[in-house]
């Protein structure tokens, strides 16, 4: 049989051509699933976006300038200043300074128009934050955000809540 050529073989795929092949037919059926699904429900997601996402977060403006106060001055009880404690509501409703109201400050949330009409209503001549007392104090960064946003008249407690609870006044409790 001299002479005769071999029969034409195909030659084996390389096996990294194998993985890409088989991942290839993965992809492809499961698309076809989800969009076969997603045109089954009355509710599916649509292909294409009608309109922009929101990709930016909302940071409050905090380039307010405000001055520092001690904690005592927290403890005056001064109905002419309107007291703020910025911390969240379960540590607000465990201890705060008397006549102190509650505005939590969220770093990626501004405050509300809402709150900031009540607290520009309040008729204060003065606005005193005190915070978690951390770094960053939470106090501080809303009472810049306060002034950044037209509040006047605005300081913060140095310390926080922290440094009001050390001065032991009106029976406060850690």
């Amino acid at each position: 049989m001299r002479g005769m050529k071999p029969p034409n073989r195909p030659r084996p795929m390389p096996p990294w051509a194998v993985v890409f092949r088989d991942c290839a037919i993965v992809v492809a059926a499961c698309t076809a699933i989800a969009l076969a699904q997603n045109g089954v429900r009355s509710d599916g997601l649509p292909l294409v976006q009608a309109e922009e996402y929101q990709i930016l977060v909302p940071c409050p403006e905090t380039s307010g300038q405000v001055a520092a106060t001690p904690p005592a001055a927290a403890m005056k009880g001064d109905a002419a200043v309107l007291l703020i404690d910025a911390r969240g509501a379960a540590a607000f409703a465990q201890w705060h300074a008397p006549g102190a109201i509650n505005v939590p400050f969220d770093y990626l949330e501004p405050t509300s128009l809402e709150r900031l009409h009540r607290i520009a209503a309040s008729g204060a001549r003065e606005v005193l934050v005190y915070g978690d007392g951390n770094d960053p104090d939470s106090g501080e960064q809303l009472a810049k955000e306060l002034a950044g946003r037209g509040i006047r008249n605005v300081g913060f407690t140095s310390g926080g809540a922290p440094a009001i609870l050390s001065l032991g006044r009106e029976g406060a409790q850690p």
